[in-house]
């Protein structure tokens, strides 16, 4: 069972886009009813922000586990409806709280101009010391994962164990991707559009997979004037690239000697093998898993990704 976060209950919209950019009428028209409220308000980079999230209860009422409540992370331009089917799982098959996140600028989350590592560890840590109050375990994808390291090199206090997926803790230039779908976004942003579908179509001249469009157009509401626009704060991001590849933090002064899990895709090249000894000394308690994939982990191999984290929880940590 899952609930919203109580500052901003409200029914969750999604956009549909099959296949044959075909969407479901009465979501369609009932995105376009829920979308149209201000976006949300402006924080300040130097005070933590409270942040939006999804609760998945254990399904059993008296909870036996001894893994604590787990948080999960997304990457650039996603939010807290990526895995929700894995958040389901986990809280069912760990009997654990889990909670995922909007990060800041994204989702129903509030924009800030400050969107760097150290800005976006203080939104968590203030979530886990607010409303969790009690070590937890941090998993994050891509942004997430640099995020989730973040946290545990700050506040291992708050930290129970943590896993990375398909990122690494070193200065990496992002794909030459993520730049294209920012800018891609910005420029539908602004071109007036009415329907879901014709942004579909835009996209497709930057981008041919399918998958990764409907991904990019989860994002997507109508604004006031009925023009579409996108919930991700996308000036503040396109101006935070660089600060999202780097890593601002130092092996020889931040360590977290907690467990810790790195999952990768070896078709992806966001964790080579040259930044495993960097990961060692940051994080020496390590293990490392590898999964056929892409740098989309989860999506394309879902129930390897879960059975190497279920394992990794379950597994007594000396």
């Amino acid at each position: 069972m899952y609930y919203y976060s109580n500052s901003r209950m409200h029914n969750v919209r999604r956009l549909l886009v099959s296949s044959r950019c075909v969407l479901d009428a009465s979501l369609f028209a009932r995105t376009r009813q829920l979308s149209t409220s201000r976006s949300p308000l402006a924080a300040s980079g130097d005070h933590p922000i409270e942040l939006e999230y999804l609760q998945f209860d254990p399904s059993t009422s008296e909870k036996d586990s001894n893994i604590g409540p787990i948080i999960v992370l997304h990457g650039l331009l996603g939010s807290k409806q990526n895995n929700r089917s894995v958040c389901r799982r986990f809280a069912k098959e760990l009997d654990t709280t889990v909670y995922a996140l909007d990060l800041r600028n994204h989702g129903d989350s509030p924009h800030a101009r400050s969107h760097d590592y150290k800005a976006l560890a203080l939104d968590v840590e203030h979530f886990i010391d607010t409303k969790i109050k009690k070590p937890s375990v941090i998993l994050g994808h891509s942004m997430g994962a640099k995020t989730a390291m973040a946290v545990a090199l700050r506040r291992p206090d708050i930290v129970e164990s943590m896993i990375a997926v398909d990122n690494a803790p070193i200065d990496a230039a992002l794909g030459s991707d993520i730049p294209k779908y920012v800018q891609a976004l910005r420029s539908i942003d602004k071109m007036g559009l009415k329907s879901v579908k014709d942004a579909f179509e835009v996209l497709g001249k930057y981008e041919k997979s399918i998958d990764i469009r409907n991904f990019l157009l989860t994002n997507a509401k109508f604004k006031s004037d009925g023009t579409l626009g996108f919930r991700v704060a996308l000036d503040n991001l396109a101006r935070a690239l660089t600060h999202i590849a780097e890593f601002p933090f130092n092996s020889q002064d931040d360590r977290f000697v907690g467990p810790t899990l790195f999952i990768r895709g070896t078709r992806s090249t966001y964790v080579p093998d040259e930044a495993i000894p960097t990961i060692g000394r940051f994080f020496p308690r390590f293990v490392l898993k590898d999964i056929d994939a892409g740098h989309w982990v989860i999506s394309e191999k879902p129930a390897e990704f879960i059975n190497f984290v279920e394992d990794f929880l379950r597994t007594p940590q000396d």
